[in-house]
């Protein structure tokens, strides 16, 4: 079961306004719990809230109401504070997040359709409705960046505040590794190429003449394991940049029925059936082909890896700078040579890897750098790459000389949230805030809020 954090309840203020279609389980009488300044909180967005989350398998305590109910005051106060003193929150960003999070619903229940008709609503309307709530969250945040932005920690600092930690109550952590792979993808030649293009040609003929339906080829002939099994259907946003550039344009071009050229992505090569548009989202229906790789051009990236790994361990470049010079793996572009782990950071635990990783991993060194392999990933594309292990931990007890980065880490999240405190024990009081009577009683910590008498 996930477990119900502090970040989950600030994310859970605007959660009422995205509830899962479908949630057939809405609180029916509906009251004002809580009013602050000019802004009411209704009972519903926060049993709501809960309900949606219990859905998604959190882990929600008993006193969830009373938690939630004093973090939307809180947030309320935040935002309030965060247009008095204007600080800019875009339309743009607004917008960003809606339609991140209409893309979380779609990807969840599989087309726009499905979600509009669980919704009741279309997908323009549901962002309308959650168009202010989300305003209102983006300015809460920048409140709260403002207030704690400024906040540093002193190595002096760090020191106290693990010393403040009971010795039994230190955690044990795993082995943790930092890895970072430099990542080439051999290319096809051009007769190989020419090859997948005349075939996907011949499917094209073939749906165009009813030989086929594309839906039965993409069965049978595409290489896209996400969508293979539905015959090459997927639902796409125009906005989303997740998808290639090429592809989007490629199928925003087509009217509905038409079946594009063959169309070069960084996947290989396809051809694109729209099914059905609606302004920015789009149905479609591809088959992907890749040229296969042939010995020449694999051995040809093996001996530019070959290359790049001497001219690290000559230093006359380090890891860092080769990766953003040769690696084609998206990641080191974006986010740097190294697997992440699930807090972000540089350190993982080993059964984060693929199982090709950890054998590399074990034929080298703290420091070393691997021969160039070759793997497969997971789109199913050959590539090859080089290893570079960094460091690695050993199973230990938490201490300053091998975790002080997560300690310091702990203790400016604690100095934060001391900041954050004092800043609302100075605002609260200037601002007009009521609660209703019987969640103040059934909630003590409520009654710090109350500036008026309550309804």
């Amino acid at each position: 079961m996930k477990k119900f954090s502090l970040f989950s309840i600030f994310i859970l203020l605007v959660t009422l306004a995205f509830s899962q279609p479908g949630n057939t389980k809405k609180v029916i009488a509906d009251r004002i719990a809580a009013v602050v300044g000019d802004r009411i909180i209704m009972h519903s967005d926060i049993r709501n809230s809960i309900l949606d989350y219990m859905r998604q398998g959190v882990d929600v305590p008993e006193n969830a109401d009373c938690m939630l109910m004093e973090q939307a005051i809180i947030s309320k106060v935040l935002m309030l504070q965060a247009e008095k003193d204007s600080l800019p929150v875009t339309d743009e960003e607004v917008e960003a997040e809606l339609d991140q999070r209409v893309r979380y619903f779609i990807n969840q229940y599989g087309s726009q359709k499905a979600v509009e008709e669980l919704a009741g609503k279309t997908i323009y309307q549901i962002k309308d409705d959650a168009r202010e709530s989300v305003k209102e969250k983006k300015l809460a945040e920048a409140m709260q960046r403002k207030i704690v932005d400024k906040v540093t920690i002193t190595p002096k600092e760090v020191q106290a505040f693990f010393n403040r930690i009971p010795k039994d109550s230190l955690p044990f952590f795993e082995s943790e590794l930092e890895v970072g792979q430099i990542v080439v993808y051999p290319q096809a030649n051009r007769d190989l190429e020419k090859y997948v293009i005349d075939e996907l040609n011949r499917y094209k003929r073939q749906v165009e003449t009813n030989v086929a339906s594309f839906e039965t080829l993409a069965r049978r002939y595409s290489e896209d394991p996400g969508s293979k099994e539905r015959g090459g259907f997927y639902e796409i946003n125009r906005t989303d940049k997740s998808w290639d550039p090429s592809f989007i344009a490629a199928a925003f071009r087509l009217k509905e029925g038409e079946i594009s050229n063959p169309v070069k992505s960084k996947f290989g090569y396809h051809i694109i059936q729209l099914v059905q548009r609606n302004g920015d989202v789009a149905q479609v229906r591809h088959i992907l082909r890749i040229p296969p790789v042939t010995d020449e051009e694999t051995n040809a990236s093996i001996a530019k890896l070959d290359s790049v790994r001497a001219k690290i361990i000559d230093s006359t470049m380090n890891f860092n700078h080769a990766a953003l010079k040769y690696s084609q793996d998206e990641q080191s572009k974006f986010a740097g040579p190294f697997f992440t782990g699930r807090d972000g950071s540089t350190y993982v635990t080993i059964d984060m890897l693929d199982k090709d990783v950890v054998a590399l991993l074990g034929k080298i060194k703290v420091g070393d750098i691997s021969q160039p392999t070759v793997f497969t990933d997971d789109r199913g594309k050959k590539g090859v790459r080089i290893i570079y292990l960094k460091s690695r931990t050993e199973p230990h007890r938490m201490n300053l000389k091998d975790d002080y980065n997560k300690i310091s880490q702990l203790a400016l999240e604690q100095k934060k949230a001391i900041e954050m405190e004092k800043w609302l024990n100075a605002k609260l009081p200037t601002y007009y805030i009521m609660v209703a009577d019987d969640l103040v009683s059934q909630c003590g910590s409520l009654g710090k809020f109350v500036s008026k008498k309550t309804f």
